[in-house]
């Protein structure tokens, strides 16, 4: 087919939007979802695979999310300490209570694709309901 071309995105010519989503009542993993589709940019339709056009996201109140099912007392987080002895695993329920963000940020990182692109670092995630970005001027997403 001569003539045709397809639209590629270039890393200088995407616009980022900033937004705040409030995790508070919803699904952990329903939520998670929504969100790595937003940092990837697949809900855009300048979406490219070899370039970062999505956007950032803001999570508030990650402390309040719901966790559907036996998540609360089956799923848990391990990790390795990396001396002798030093695995460790706590249930995500203990988790929301102790460190609801870094909880979060676990499952959305979960489903974003692993490659170069760091994804994970245009999400934001507290605990509260108040976050340092107001000069970005978030739009707010209701879902």
């Amino acid at each position: 087919m001569t003539g045709s071309s397809s639209y590629l995105a270039k890393p200088g010519q995407v616009e980022r939007k900033w937004y705040v989503i409030d995790a508070a009542d919803r699904s952990i993993g329903r939520l998670a979802a929504v969100i790595s589709r937003i940092l990837t940019g697949k809900n855009k339709p300048t979406y490219t695979t070899h370039v970062d056009t999505g956007d950032y996201v803001i999570v508030i109140n990650a402390a309040k999310v719901k966790l559907t099912g036996h998540k609360a007392s089956q799923s848990t987080w391990h990790y390795h300490s990396g001396h002798p002895g030093g695995y460790k695993s706590r249930t995500w329920g203990d988790l929301v209570k102790a460190k609801p963000a870094e909880l979060f940020r676990h499952v959305v990182k979960g489903m974003l694709p692993r490659n170069r692109l760091k994804y994970d670092s245009k999400l934001k995630v507290y605990a509260g309901s108040e976050h340092p970005h107001s000069a970005q001027n978030p739009v707010t997403l209701e879902i």
